[in-house]
């Protein structure tokens, strides 16, 4: 029971307990879930034992992920019928599943987020896959364009890149400013700052919008629904700024 013991909390404190098999090379029997709970004592062991269960069933589970919060979560959402944007019921984070992108990106789609362009020459490719967006993806750009519409369209990335970038510092300058509201909220003789903590949501949307539609923006090539959206994000930028 000993060495059992020993090599069944080295194999779980390692994350491969999953599939572990009988020590004896001859033997391919896997110890079961019983055998593992009479033999292993340690409550801490047991408990990294459970959680590769629980990773275990949601790898094996293709309707459902993890949620995708960077700052980390640990719930578990049921992917189906939640689609483009889907909002964890424990920390709020909205999550994109028709893409590996980890946060919802409207207006951008989901092709917008994997098609990646070199400044220099223009070569289209997959972000998700690494490959040449033509021929297996929707669109493309030729590489062979001439330098000055290489140039352009550089300036125009960095352009996009830039206003895409401040939006997203902005919205983590809002979900900070709404964090210090929060902590002094409990504090005597501080008024109800509910308004204040809601201006500052509102605020933290607008400017994911705002950073999205530079990404959006940038890859349509439809002049007319173009001239649209850019007054639309002026406005909204406008409004956002003056709140």
């Amino acid at each position: 029971q000993p060495c059992w013991s020993e090599y069944l909390t080295t194999r779980i404190e390692q994350n491969m307990v999953v599939n572990c098999t009988c020590p004896i090379s001859e033997c391919y029997a896997q110890p079961t879930t019983a055998f593992i709970y009479s033999i292993v004592s340690s409550e801490e062991i047991i408990a990294k034992y459970e959680k590769a269960l629980l990773r275990r069933y949601v790898e094996c589970c293709s309707n459902l992920t993890w949620c995708t919060n960077p700052q980390g979560c640990d719930q578990i959402l049921l992917k189906d019928g939640l689609g483009y944007g889907a909002a964890c019921s424990k920390c709020s984070w909205i999550s994109c599943f028709n893409c590996s992108f980890p946060e919802a990106h409207y207006p951008a789609s989901c092709s917008h987020m994997s098609h990646m362009t070199c400044a220099k020459c223009g070569h289209g490719f997959c972000w998700r896959c690494l490959k040449p967006w033509r021929p297996n993806h929707k669109d493309y750009y030729n590489c062979s364009a001439m330098v000055s519409k290489a140039a352009w369209q550089e300036k125009r990335f960095q352009d996009y890149n830039e206003r895409c970038t401040f939006h997203h510092h902005a919205r983590e300058f809002a979900t900070s400013l709404r964090n210090s509201i929060s902590s002094i909220r409990g504090m005597p003789k501080i008024r109800n700052l509910t308004f204040v903590l809601d201006a500052c949501k509102v605020l933290e949307q607008a400017r994911k919008v705002l950073a999205y539609s530079c990404v959006y923006s940038y890859y349509n090539q439809d002049t007319e629904s173009m001239d649209i959206v850019e007054q639309q994000a002026e406005s909204l930028e406008l409004l956002t700024n003056t709140l």
